[in-house]
């Protein structure tokens, strides 16, 4: 198996997506990484191993760039030449921990869509009281949806949690304003019908508020609210944390009890930090494509990377494709 990763992406490249590199080159044995980026920049972090290639390119593609503009006339960004990778058949998946908006059109030009998905959905997973996690999809690959593009995030965001996460029946919600049916507006009422028909577990709407609760497995809506949600949730750990440190650095007293409470906090963190989930897979692309976190720590590369690796063994991208197909026929489609 062999993965392209954009060294130049994130706000710690090269170095931390680099380190990360070389932590999952030594825990997967089958495992071969093509890195592209300044080969100057990386050597410091570098270790030697016949299972890591160098593409090397000092061009990159930034958090200021247009996404669409950047992807096609940077020829030579590391965006690029790692999709370029898996388009020409070098690499099986590749991960970026950069421009999302250009991950996504580098995704959609070079790598291209699954025949009968309309539109790719942007699909991190979010933290749960219980550890186990759940999908969210899609948090702003599409900021506007149509009912039939939520009942294809369904259907992809369940195989997921089937293959990937090895959950027997996922349950998918679709993230409404309330759990009746009939709530919402008529993306929500149209999309409601649409994932009643397909072959997996739909329990229905879900609201914000028990997201955290685990309530679904895989939660459904459009780009505009996914994102929304996604940095509501993000805000709200981190204020949380902060308001937690400082009530336990008050006086003597609090500074106590976060000494003696220390290792359970360390464990609540953990299990809200986005570096043990990985990254957020645009499901609806020919070929698995991972966005990493721009903040991302060697951690969380490694991460992404173990979760790549398990969507490639796993065949997500084909069971997909097939699930799909049968769509399509089941409604009358060519």
């Amino acid at each position: 198996m062999r993965i392209a990763i954009d060294a130049m992406g994130g706000d710690h490249a090269p170095k931390e997506i680099v380190l990360g590199a070389m932590k999952a080159i030594e825990h997967f044995d089958q495992l071969h990484l093509t890195l592209i980026g300044d080969e100057n920049a990386m050597k410091p972090y570098l270790k030697s191993n016949d299972r890591v290639d160098i593409i090397h390119t000092t061009e990159k593609i930034t958090s200021e760039d247009e996404p669409v503009k950047a992807v096609r006339r940077k020829k030579n960004a590391s965006m690029v030449l790692m999709a370029n990778e898996v388009k020409a058949g070098r690499a099986d998946a590749c991960i970026s921990a950069g421009n999302t908006g250009a991950l996504m059109s580098a995704g959609l030009f070079i790598v291209g869509r699954i025949k009968g998905i309309d539109r790719p959905a942007l699909s991190p997973t979010l933290p749960t009281v219980n550890g186990d996690g759940f999908l969210l999809l899609d948090v702003g690959a599409n900021v506007e949806a149509k009912p039939q593009h939520l009942q294809q995030y369904a259907l992809m965001g369940s195989i997921y949690m089937e293959k990937v996460r090895q959950m027997e029946k996922p349950r998918v919600g679709l993230l409404n304003v309330g759990t009746e049916k009939g709530k919402g507006n008529d993306l929500t009422k149209k999309a409601f019908d649409l994932m009643q028909e397909l072959p997996i577990h739909f329990v229905g709407n879900v609201e914000a508020r028990d997201l955290l609760n685990g309530v679904a497995d895989v939660v459904v809506t459009d780009g505009f609210s996914g994102n929304i949600a996604l940095k509501t949730v993000e805000g709200t750990a981190l204020t949380m944390f902060s308001m937690i440190k400082e009530v336990f650095t008050t006086n003597t007293k609090t500074k106590i009890a976060a000494l003696l409470a220390k290792n359970d906090m360390k464990g609540l963190k953990n299990k809200l930090d986005y570096s043990e989930y990985g990254g957020a897979a645009l499901f609806g692309l020919a070929a698995p494509v991972v966005k990493a976190h721009g903040s991302s720590n060697q951690q969380a590369i490694f991460s992404a990377i173990q979760q790549t690796v398990q969507i490639v063994e796993k065949e997500v991208i084909t069971k997909i494709e097939a699930e799909v197909q049968q769509l399509q026929a089941s409604n009358g489609e060519e």
